[in-house]
This record gives C-alpha cells, structure tokens and sequence, in this order.
C-alpha cells in the first residue's frame, strides 16, 4: 500500500495506527459504505468536515459518518455566532485535500478541531487517510497528540 501524507505524518510523529484501504472505483463513497466495506462500527467511522464561522475563521468537525452536523451546536462549540459548511471548491485551496478524501491531519494550516463527543465510546476509530480509498485507524488519545482536539456534543 502507498503512504499518504498522513501516513508519514504519523510515522514521523512515531504515533500507532492501522492503515485501511477500500474500493472506491467512482469516486468518494459515503461515510456508512466505506464503514461498510471495511467491515467496521459506523459509530467509530468518522467524516471531517471544514467549517466557516461569522468571524471568518475555518473549523474543522469530526463526527461519525452516520450523523450530521449540528450548525448550531458547532457554533456554540467554537464560540462563534453561525456556522456555515465550507463550499467544496474552496475545500482543496483551504486544506489540500478533496472531497471524500479529507483528514484531520495534515490540514495545509492547522484549524480548531472538535470531535463528536460519541468518540470517547471507541477504543479506535476511523477516519480519512487523506485520500479516496484509504482509512486510518487509531485511537483518539493518539490522534490527540498531532491534532488538539475538544470532545463535544456537535451532531444532531
């Protein structure tokens, strides 16, 4: 298997993790298929999503793939008056990454990062490699170490 960015990242960081990959032969699947096809708890596969606030400022939310962001409690999260989904094509300028292919890590800036709080109930979870086709799998204290994040209710 080829090495992601956020693969080496991890390796450079000396961090633990399982590398995944899936077909994905169109393109991005969703969350619960990837989640699927690997076999895993959806309530561990989880989706990064890019966020912009009323200040300007990009946040970034990790929720499990078979949820959907609570704009209200995201901005309530991050202390920002609304919340509003990043469009996607100032995703890849933003993040360098794609849609489908989106990672915490490895961001071209680091952003405040906010992880559901459901992810304190899995050992390990799963989440973008930074590429279609690719997963990571790790647990959450270790992705703690490379990207700060708070646990917090953000999903509906």
């Amino acid at each position: 298997m080829d090495k992601t960015n956020v693969m080496r990242l991890l390796d450079a960081a000396g961090l633990p993790y399982k590398a995944h990959a899936y077909a994905a032969p169109n393109g991005a699947l969703s969350g619960t298929e990837v989640a699927l096809q690997l076999h895993q708890d959806p309530t561990c596969v989880f989706k990064t999503l890019v966020t912009v606030g009323a200040s300007g400022k990009h946040y970034v939310f990790v929720i499990p793939v078979a949820e959907e962001l609570s704009l209200k409690k995201a901005a309530t999260a991050v202390k920002e008056k609304s919340i509003e989904m990043l469009k996607s094509k100032e995703l890849l300028p933003l993040t360098g990454y794609i849609h489908g292919g989106c990672s915490p890590i490895g961001m071209k800036k680091p952003f405040p990062t906010v992880l559901d709080e459901t992810v304190i109930l899995c050992e390990t979870m799963l989440f973008s490699a930074g590429k279609i086709g690719f997963q990571i799998e790790m647990r959450p204290e270790d992705l703690q170490k490379i990207v700060p994040y708070q646990a917090i209710d953000v999903t509906i």
